[in-house]
């Protein structure tokens, strides 16, 4: 009975899968407002009813693939932010060694980061904003930025956070000849970011 049940659950965990890769392709088509349930079902081989046995609508589908990217995201965003600036070239690869093979979910969520789905985007914005402030409170702990306003690191860590993203809009969609190209425009404006905050003077220091 054991392996019976553990064999439903796999094919459960399947077609869960199933769903999550159809809407992803299908998205990079018309984007996932544009999307039925109807159709994102028959992707995975199964009736509309039995979509509600994976999820209960299409927005938690949409979230789950934005909680998936996000785990991704913020582990590479770790790495990037707390390693010495003598790292930051392996730090940067490292980024987009994450995205490389998850190309189809970081693209997604580049794109419904301004989509049209409301609910897609309040879920990455809140990620987003997630980001952006373990990023200040990171900045924060740094003697030479001690003395900063909480407005000037928000403007500092929220730099880093969209060049970062803005590079991997650019990198899932690159061909593998333009990607090198790409990651080192990103190492050498991250740098340029941080070259520019040790010159920063705030209106309010």
């Amino acid at each position: 009975m054991s392996e019976a049940v553990e064999t439903r659950g796999e094919r459960k965990e399947r077609t869960r899968q199933a769903l999550l890769d159809g809407t992803l392709a299908l998205a990079a088509d018309r984007g996932f407002a544009a999307l039925s349930l109807r159709e994102i079902a028959r992707t995975a081989g199964i009736v509309p009813t039995a979509f509600y046995r994976h999820f209960a609508s299409l927005d938690e589908l949409g979230t789950v693939l934005v909680d998936e990217g996000v785990r991704q995201m913020r582990l590479a965003l770790r790495q990037l932010r707390r390693t010495p600036d003598a790292r930051l070239a392996e730090t940067v690869h490292f980024v987009f060694d994450q995205v490389t093979g998850r190309e189809a979910l970081y693209g997604f969520l580049i794109r419904e980061r301004h989509g049209g789905s409301a609910a897609l985007r309040e879920a990455i914005s809140v990620e987003m904003q997630l980001i952006t402030r373990e990023l200040v409170v990171d900045l924060s702990r740094i003697r030479a930025l001690d003395s900063w306003s909480t407005d000037d690191l928000e403007l500092a860590a929220g730099l880093i956070v969209n060049t970062v993203a803005e590079h991997i809009a650019g990198f899932v969609t690159a061909g593998a000849a333009d990607r090198d190209a790409l990651v080192t425009l990103t190492v050498g404006r991250v740098r340029l970011i941080a070259l520019g905050m040790a010159a920063w003077r705030s209106a309010d220091r």
